[in-house]
């Protein structure tokens, strides 16, 4: 079916990939004169001659001076959208963010981390790349300064100091997502064999991305006010850690937030063994009520924040960034250089031009309020199946939920994805593995009415075989 949306250059080079792929014109075969197309298809010669040139420039087709043009004699004809297969394997921590990655429009994805695409600011992003577009040239094309886009970084380095932390722009360092940031931290501070401690329930990615630095992760049980204290102090003097990485505000999974008894005895614990505190502070823009934090109580003595746009503005325009002591920024900049170089100016720049704009308040403000509804609805949907919240969050997009004693959320998760239902199960969440009665919902893409009828079948599924 023909994309209403699409241009005339569009839709010509689709006429023409069409008759390659249907075998009307084959390897080698010459086109029709510019003037013929553009006389059968009702279109002007202009834009006959430049579609013809971009399927020259994609190797679809090729020119030959005084003949005209040809299906390329190399040409092989792809489909436009390749297709996709639900992968059949144990569900592990990269489980969830690989089957919604892959994941075709058709399925559905409460157990992904992001929010719906027509949720995000899009014509603010469309206004900010017209105006980037027409910027200094270097924007375009050229490497950013190793910190990276200084509007930005002020931009940030402003927002910091609003809590009552000193902070200098040079503090903040620009990177190409926040996963980035984790890992440029994890290089400078760790060594193979080195012990980090996270939260029990934590976000997936970093325990593959720990994984990856192959060091030994050592977990804290997380309560509704925070890390048990006690756990805590007991974890730090056993495995003497050198980080830890946890969810500043709202907590991923969990949806619960930190008190500040609890930040207070945290730190206490953490300055005692000289242990480095890495937030994550990505949800902020969710947030009511602003939960303590860190680095509020504690500046950057022995606190490092870091976070990304990527749940408020744009998932494609990736860009992050770390805050942290000057001693530390140096060596994170060396580390920069050497495993990227670069940072993307471009990404930056159109980051900074959104959040700069005046309506950007007035798409967080929406997001929270429509966030919270969804919340609502999606807490009542899921007790009608005995499908509990472990705590009512404050804001933000996750419900950590508890299933029914008798339901394994791996072997319902997998049964749902049978019926197009991508869910993230508790254990891909949990390093002590005591989370498999719990899933994680994504509230913003539980909207759907196919997913509690899913989730209904498959449980009744499982109870059939108990």
């Amino acid at each position: 079916m023909e994309n209403i949306f699409m241009t005339k250059i569009e839709k010509t080079m689709q006429h023409i990939r069409s008759k390659i792929e249907n075998h009307h014109l084959m390897m080698g075969a010459r086109l029709p004169s510019v003037r013929m197309l553009a006389k059968t298809l009702g279109y002007s010669v202009s834009t006959v001659i430049e579609s013809y040139d971009r399927l020259v420039a994609e190797k679809v087709i090729e020119s030959r001076q005084g003949a005209g043009y040809f299906v390329s004699g190399t040409q092989t004809a792809f489909p436009q959208h390749e297709l996709t297969r639900l992968v059949d394997r144990e569900i592990d921590p990269l489980w969830i963010s690989r089957q919604s990655l892959i994941a075709q429009p058709q399925v559905l994805k409460p157990g992904c981390g992001w929010l719906p695409g027509h949720w995000m600011p899009e014509l603010s992003i469309r206004k900010a790349l017209r105006k980037v577009s027409k910027q200094h040239t270097d924007l375009l094309v050229n490497y950013a300064n190793p910190w990276g886009h200084q509007p930005l970084r002020h931009w940030i380095a402003r927002r910091i100091e609003q809590k009552g932390i000193y902070i200098q722009p040079d503090q903040v360092l620009l990177t190409e997502s926040g996963t980035q940031a984790i890992d440029l931290i994890c290089r400078l501070f760790l060594q193979a064999g080195d012990s980090v401690l996270v939260d029990d329930p934590y976000y997936f990615n970093f325990q593959s991305l720990l994984k990856v630095h192959r060091v030994n992760i050592v977990a804290v049980p997380y309560t509704e006010n925070g890390p048990d204290i006690e756990q805590f102090e007991q974890i730090v003097q056993l495995h003497q850690p050198k980080l830890y990485i946890t969810n500043a505000g709202i907590h991923n999974p969990t949806g619960a937030t930190l008190s500040t008894h609890t930040a207070y005895q945290i730190l206490k614990v953490a300055e005692q063994a000289n242990l480095t505190i890495v937030e994550d502070d990505i949800f902020a823009d969710f947030e009511f009520v602003p939960a303590p934090r860190y680095l509020d109580l504690n500046g950057f003595t022995n606190v490092i924040q870091m976070g990304s746009f990527s749940k408020t503005v744009s998932a494609s325009i990736r860009c992050g960034y770390i805050a942290a002591h000057p001693r530390l920024i140096d060596g994170l900049i060396n580390l920069k250089i050497a495993t990227n170089f670069g940072c993307g100016l471009l990404n930056a720049g159109i980051i900074y031009t959104v959040l700069s704009d005046s309506s950007f308040r007035k798409h967080l403000e929406g997001l929270k309020l429509h966030l919270a509804d969804h919340m609502s609805k999606a807490i009542r949907q899921l007790e009608k199946l005995d499908i509990t919240p472990w705590v009512i969050p404050k804001g933000g997009i996750f419900l950590w939920c508890q299933l029914p004693k008798h339901i394994d959320a791996a072997e319902l998760s997998k049964i749902c994805l049978k019926y197009n239902v991508i869910l993230a199960p508790g254990n891909a969440f949990s390093q002590s593995n005591n989370a498999s009665h719990f899933l994680r919902f994504n509230v913003a893409q539980c909207h759907d009415q196919r997913i509690y009828e899913v989730l209904e079948k498959a449980m009744q599924e499982l109870s059939d075989e108990a």
